[in-house]
């Protein structure tokens, strides 16, 4: 285990149901007794007064998976990090790949939302990545680094107050998995371009995100700089999550 600990955090997308969620997070509470790693869950936004009541007086922390880039204003939808706050938010998901795939937000964006989450003291979780196309032709390095250094540009005086996510968008939801050497490799080229940032970016948590289950979690979490990980279908699995919980516990 590295000095920063490791941060597991379950990024739940768009699902949940107000029976669903009480039912998860009662079964995950019960199976934390183990559990000595940092956790946390981020939750669709309109369950997040559901979630904080769920987890007041737990060890497992509330997460929103977006935020606005804007403080407020006429941006219909939008939701602002001053309303996160209000429901007690550690932590918020922020450029996640569907996020930039999807909805189109680019690097500048992303790194306004990192801005808007550190300026009410949200832990924003950076996710950066590249697709198959672009692992293929040899740009992951590339990529990975132009994502990171949009946000180290716009927030660099406190950029060791981030979290860091390497999600290689070819391995989310589709089974496929960086191999733990994969991981490291990337996981090594983002510590060294923080630590060229900042004299703290040792403190920086980089975990990685893409299809990380019970089965190739300890080989990726045995890496020296994979500092915890971001799950996806297996968080919304209470077992299955407690598994990758105590794993990285060990």
């Amino acid at each position: 285990m590295t000095m920063r600990g490791k941060l597991m955090v379950g990024n739940w997308k768009m699902h949940g149901s107000l029976a669903a969620n009480a039912a998860l997070l009662s079964e995950v509470l019960d199976g934390m007794d183990r559990v000595n790693c940092r956790a946390a869950v981020c939750v669709p936004a309109p369950y997040l007064a559901q979630v904080q009541g769920l987890l007041t007086g737990s060890r497992l922390l509330l997460g929103a998976q977006d935020v606005s880039a804007h403080a407020a204003g006429a941006y219909t939808g939008e939701v602002s990090a001053e309303m996160l706050h209000d429901f007690a938010v550690r932590y918020c998901l922020v450029g996640h790949s569907e996020r930039r795939h999807v909805h189109g937000e680019s690097d500048v964006l992303v790194a306004a939302k990192v801005q808007r989450a550190l300026a009410v003291g949200i832990t924003p979780i950076v996710c950066l990545g590249e697709s198959l196309a672009e692992r293929e032709a040899g740009l992951t390095e590339a990529v990975v680094k132009r994502q990171l250094a949009a946000v180290i540009h716009a927030n660099g005086h406190c950029i060791s107050e981030i979290v860091v996510a390497y999600e290689p968008v070819w391995a989310i939801g589709t089974g496929l998995t960086a191999t733990p050497d994969q991981a490291q490799q990337v996981h090594a080229v983002l510590r060294a371009q923080l630590q060229a940032a900042s004299a703290h970016a040792q403190r920086v948590p980089i975990v990685y995100g893409g299809s990380m289950n019970a089965t190739n979690a300890a080989d990726l979490l045995a890496q020296p700089d994979v500092d915890g990980g971001l799950i996806g279908g297996a968080a919304l699995r209470a077992s299955e999550f407690l598994t990758l919980l105590k794993t990285a516990s060990c």
